[in-house]
């Protein structure tokens, strides 16, 4: 979690720096959504540059605490673990400033549970599509679906699962201070 923060710190003070050229419909954005990897549950934030590149583009940081589901004996286990998300994200308006489409692909790192994995780290990808709804100039609601891949597998438990794999969905909310 210290790693998140710091990357979140980072991203943070860069986009202060850009503020003064910010227009009040491109600056800095939180979101706060649920999301699934394959079986994993997850709650997630993150955080959206100021748009560059005539308005187009962006750097997105966020992370995540996920839940792996296996079983346990004769039981059905949540085990929790972590994971971070840097990405580059390209948008087009659709209906002004209220309705976009946008794409976005980035790397991901996983903080795995000592629980379930003998490994630290475990490094990936991810790519997405996603729509937004910003029913005023603060608020909007988001959908995403895409992929990940980090071909991580939980090597503690009975099968070895793989984890953190596969058809990725995200439905959230963003703000716009």
């Amino acid at each position: 979690m210290k790693k998140l923060t710091i990357v979140v710190l980072a991203l943070l003070s860069i986009s202060t720096m850009t503020l003064k050229a910010q227009t009040k419909t491109n600056t800095v954005s939180f979101g706060f959504n649920i999301n699934q990897v394959q079986n994993d549950f997850g709650l997630g934030i993150d955080i959206v540059s100021p748009y560059f590149a005539n308005s187009k583009v962006a750097i997105k940081v966020g992370g995540n605490i996920k839940w792996l589901e296996y079983m346990e004996g004769a039981e059905t286990t949540w085990t929790p673990y972590q994971n971070i998300q840097i990405g580059i994200r390209g948008r087009q308006f659709i209906i002004e400033d209220k309705l976009f489409i946008y794409g976005e692909g980035g790397g991901i790192m996983l903080l795995p549970n000592t629980k379930f994995s003998t490994e630290s780290t475990k490094f990936g990808g991810y790519g997405l599509f996603g729509f937004e709804f910003k029913p005023t100039e603060k608020f909007g609601f988001y959908f995403e679906m895409g992929g990940v891949g980090t071909g991580a597998t939980a090597d503690k438990i009975t099968n070895k699962p793989i984890y953190s794999n596969g058809f990725l969905t995200n439905v959230g909310f963003r703000i716009t201070p």
